[in-house]
């Protein structure tokens, strides 16, 4: 980088995991200026929060139940090993029925 070079820097600065099976996301991006000395300024920095949960459920007409593994390929390598060690076999069955019995 070379003096007054703008450039953007992104980070997950929080993941957290709320009511066993939720995990939320908090995305921070920084826009930056490089400075003479070789520091950079923080000029703006802006947030993007989204909650991943381990289904997408849908109840059909039937009353049956679909329950569709949420595609967590485009997340951070971060957010997708927190998702991956929480939910478990066990958090992901008692989401599943937790989903159903709200009906």
């Amino acid at each position: 980088m070379a003096n007054g070079d703008i450039t953007k820097e992104i980070e997950y600065d929080k993941i957290e995991v709320v009511q066993t099976w939720n995990i939320q996301v908090r995305k921070a991006t920084a826009i930056m200026e490089e400075q003479a000395d070789g520091s950079k300024t923080e000029l703006s920095r802006g947030f993007h929060r989204h909650v991943l949960q381990p289904f997408n459920s849908v109840k059909a007409d039937d009353d049956s139940w679909t329950h569709t593994a949420t595609d967590i390929s485009g997340e951070a390598a971060s957010v997708q090993a927190i998702a991956n060690a929480a939910w478990t076999d066990d958090v992901k069955a008692a989401y599943k029925t937790m989903r159903e019995a709200q009906g």
